[in-house]
């Protein structure tokens, strides 16, 4: 079975240059990311630890502010196997309520043999990468093989964006181009490991990276026009001391999101049109190029709602909060529509959900045409061989 694995020259070839390929780009990585970046908060005698609570020494809720004295045995770092005291101030955004054998992460600051230490957060490590695992047993299980390397795709996805992405912003690359070339590189990788090199899988991937592009382009006008930008989102002064410290342009990363939040979307649609053109060329390969269209445009119709409607939805279950706030406060109608929150959620939702429309006739006509040119044809059969 292993022999037969190798027998195949061409197939050594192509494994050869995907594995060179990729071994080529974590080496490009690690040489990136090897960089000091700079010291915005002074973390010198700071660390932070798992611990698990032994004993309640003391604890006050009569305060504004619930206070508990701990103790907590050390599960990591300097002081792993010790046993110290701790103060928990717990709220709904920060620390932890404990009880024994609450398991947390400790802020443990220390300055030659003195240290003084806080619950930072319960340690929730466990089942977020428990509930990840679930993930993709589900689509190893019900996605098979197929499914299997669609987690590959994602985790490339996220070592990208994590990686390189967020790097480029850090160094002062523009948002907008950092993120086209993070939406080219994942779709690439991810639509070869679903198909291959196949007319599905190139139709898909032009389709991709163009509509994109669209719905940053149109999420640009929209911006340019109601004079939103980057400067207007909640996070604005972490961001500004950022940049003021850094060479991170602020001003196009809410555009540079757009294009990352609609590229799942637009990808399903571009992928599930072109399947769609080519099982019917398959079935018969005599439609004309203007049939074959037709076709892609009418399973595309289908999509675009249903597909609009997960990008609009998607963002506004993130704005539900300013919502919930503008309906509780009876804001009136001219205050709710032009603040800047609203303005935000509707460009992303509105430019998403164009960039999803436009692509079906766009792959379809990319389908099409590669389907019924039989030189460029043959030639992607050839190399997918």
């Amino acid at each position: 079975m292993l022999a037969n694995l190798f027998s195949n020259k061409k197939d050594n070839i192509r494994r050869g240059i995907i594995l060179t390929l990729g071994i080529g780009f974590c080496v490009f990585l690690l040489f990136f990311n090897n960089f000091q970046r700079v010291q915005l908060v002074n973390r010198e005698g700071t660390s932070f630890e798992k611990g698990i609570v032994t004993e309640i020494v003391d604890e006050n809720k009569n305060t504004q502010e619930s206070r508990q004295k701990i103790k907590v045995k050390v599960l990591s770092g300097e002081f792993k196997g010790r046993t110290i005291e701790a103060t928990s101030f717990y709220g709904y955004l920060y620390g932890a309520k404990c009880n024994v054998n609450t398991k947390i992460i400790l802020n443990l600051s220390t300055s030659g043999d003195n240290y003084s230490a806080s619950v930072y957060s319960y340690y929730r490590e466990p089942i977020i990468y428990g509930f990840v695992g679930l993930f993709v047993l589900m689509l190893w299980a019900i996605g098979g093989k197929k499914g299997l390397k669609s987690a590959i795709g994602l985790f490339f996805t996220f070592m990208c964006i994590l990686y390189l992405f967020i790097p480029m912003l850090y160094k002062g690359y523009s948002p907008f181009w950092s993120a086209v070339v993070i939406v080219i590189l994942t779709t690439i990788v991810t639509m070869y490991l679903i198909d291959g090199f196949t007319v599905k899988s190139v139709s898909a991937t032009l389709g991709t990276i163009i509509g994109v592009i669209i719905a940053g382009a149109f999420a640009a006008g929209f911006g340019y026009f109601s004079r939103i930008s980057g400067y207007n989102v909640s996070d604005i002064e972490e961001l500004i001391f950022i940049g003021n410290n850094t060479s991170l342009q602020i001003g196009g990363i809410l555009f540079a999101g757009i294009l990352i939040a609609s590229l799942g979307a637009v990808m399903d649609v571009s992928m599930s049109v072109a399947s769609t053109i080519n099982e019917i060329y398959e079935k018969n390969n005599d439609l004309s190029r203007k049939e074959l269209f037709k076709s892609g445009i009418n399973v595309g119709r289908d999509m675009m709602g249903t597909m609009s409607n997960t990008l609009i939805l998607a963002f506004t279950g993130g704005s539900i909060n300013t919502l919930i706030l503008s309906y509780s406060y009876c804001m009136q109608y001219n205050q709710v529509m032009n603040m800047y929150s609203i303005g935000i959620e509707i460009m992303q939702g509105i430019s998403g959900s164009i960039a999803v429309i436009l692509t079906v006739p766009l792959v379809s006509l990319i389908t099409s045409e590669l389907l019924t040119n039989k030189r460029i044809l043959n030639k992607v059969r050839k190399e997918a061989v």
